[in-house]
């Protein structure tokens, strides 16, 4: 890990469909500066299926998206103002939505919810190919 560069990055946004494709940048962006490029596709995908949940489902689209470089990989949180925890279902093909969490469940590592004060955070977390010794 680079020692001079942050290894938490944190950002407070209103979620909207146009915001996205900018929010998936900065994530490549962060995980370019930490020289983790082999997991931006799928950290910009999970991240994207959480901020989707928070604009269909938190009654504010307001949230904080917080990545954080680690040892073994990244991770990310995304808390909003909702207190209903996410719900990973089967997907129906055919529908236009409802898979988010099943594919953010099969993409990340680890992932999981916890309830905060003002809603709730949900995590999850993806592990490099290679360490550093």
């Amino acid at each position: 890990m680079a020692e001079n560069i942050p290894q938490r990055f944190e950002l407070r946004l209103r979620v909207h469909p146009q915001t996205l494709a900018d929010v998936r940048r900065a994530v490549g962006a962060r995980l370019r500066l930490w020289g983790r490029e082999e997991l931006i596709t799928a950290a910009a995908m999970c991240v994207t299926e959480l901020l989707s949940n928070v604009h269909k489902h938190a009654a504010s689209p307001e949230c904080a998206l917080a990545l954080e470089n680690r040892r073994h990989g990244i991770h990310a949180a995304v808390s909003d103002t909702e207190f209903a925890l996410p719900v990973v279902r089967e997907p129906d093909f055919l529908s236009e939505s409802g898979r988010g969490m099943f594919l953010l469940s099969k993409t990340a590592h680890e992932w999981g919810t916890e309830l905060t004060a003002t809603g709730k955070t949900v995590w999850f977390t993806l592990h490099a190919e290679a360490v550093d010794p």
